[in-house]
């Protein structure tokens, strides 16, 4: 099988009929809905939307085989996967996010900075993260600003490092 990419993650029941709130990481929300059976980190356990209608930042869906608010409970927080080659292609410009980890960091002057670890987001935009060749992890806006430019073919992306960061500065230099 290939790679797994996380397409969802499910949240709190809702209501008393099985239904789940249903964050999805997918530029249309409903696709996961086209995916067939969506499956957990580990591939053992595959779950199949059996019904899903918008809510105001989710979806609220139920799950073939899930009819009680008990067994929704016991789905919270479990993240939805599916195969590489499931998702449709992407365009010239675009990428999926999986397909950056690993990938090799280099400054704007293509000195090595180090390996891209993981893309995060914690609702105010994507932020990168980059395990350096030395030194503490970075943490940076995955923005054009910041990333430049991302290489698949080259398998690297460019990073152009912020001049300062705020409260970067040493106290006494501040006072």
């Amino acid at each position: 099988m290939s790679a797994l990419v996380c397409v969802a993650r499910i949240g709190a029941a809702h209501g008393v009929r099985g239904a789940v709130k249903l964050w999805t990481f997918t530029e249309d929300p409903f696709a996961v809905r086209r995916y067939g059976p969506l499956l957990s980190k580990d591939g053992k356990r595959q779950f199949e939307v059996a019904t899903a209608r918008e809510a105001k930042d989710h979806l609220v869906a139920t799950f073939k085989g899930v009819a009680t608010r008990d067994d929704a409970e016991r789905l919270n927080g479990i993240e939805l996967y599916v195969p590489r080659e499931r998702l449709p292609a992407t365009d010239e410009d675009e990428y999926y996010h999986t397909d950056l980890i690993g990938l090799a960091a280099v400054t704007t002057d293509g000195e090595p900075l180090g390996r891209v670890l993981a893309i995060h987001n914690f609702g105010a935009g994507d932020i990168i993260e980059i395990a350096p060749l030395k030194g503490a992890t970075m943490l940076l806006p995955f923005s054009n600003a910041v990333v430049p430019e991302v290489d698949l073919k080259g398998e690297r992306v460019v990073i152009a490092l912020p001049q300062e960061i705020e409260g970067d500065r040493d106290e006494d230099e501040a006072r």
